[in-house]
């Protein structure tokens, strides 16, 4: 029996829901590359059934932020999804703030758990500092769905670094939230 992973590339190509800028990048384009490019890992292990929540570039979920983020969640809930996992990039006014970290609704449970392998293999992958695993019970996404769900803020978009590795490496966090996936899960 597949193991199935729902992979929400956070935010429209347009608004509402168009996320963070910066360093001339738009986060969804950085997390939808990232996405796509995870999902095809998780293909190719065998032992996985994907679905992406943007399958092109061009996907626009909704017509709010509130529904950008109700379609998310209800495809998954519907979909009947194991994991939910949410690609974000972090901004800070400060542009030397950096690493990765993840978010969960609480701690302990499965998906604090699922999001530390993910950090873990995250940072070995990329290089990136590991800011940890941090509950935030408020987020629609984590909150709603039935399934354990982990946002994860790749890297900060503000950060020169940062925004340029996430530009012409994705595959480096690609790969390491599969290792993160795959070291949870097992298979």
């Amino acid at each position: 029996m597949a193991i199935k992973v729902y992979i929400d590339q956070g935010h429209n190509p347009v608004n509402p829901n168009a996320g963070a800028e910066g360093n001339g990048l738009r986060e969804q384009n950085l997390v939808y590359e990232i996405g796509r490019e995870l999902a095809d890992l998780l293909r190719a292990n065998g032992n996985f059934e994907v679905r992406l929540s943007r399958p092109t570039p061009q996907t626009q979920l909704g017509n709010s932020t509130s529904s950008s983020l109700r379609i998310r969640v209800n495809e998954a809930n519907s979909w009947g999804a194991d994991y939910f996992i949410s690609l974000h990039t972090n901004a800070s006014t400060s542009p030397a703030a950096n690493g990765s970290e993840a978010l969960v609704y609480s701690s302990p449970s499965r998906a604090a758990s699922l999001a530390e392998d993910i950090l873990e293999e995250l940072s070995e992958a990329t290089g990136l500092r590991n800011r940890g695993v941090k509950v935030r019970s408020g987020l629609y996404v984590l909150r709603k769905t039935q399934m354990p769900a982990v946002l994860v803020e790749l890297a900060f978009i503000s950060n020169p670094e940062e925004a340029a590795l996430m530009r012409d490496r994705p595959e480096l966090f690609a790969r390491g939230i599969y290792n993160g996936i795959v070291e949870y899960t097992g298979v």
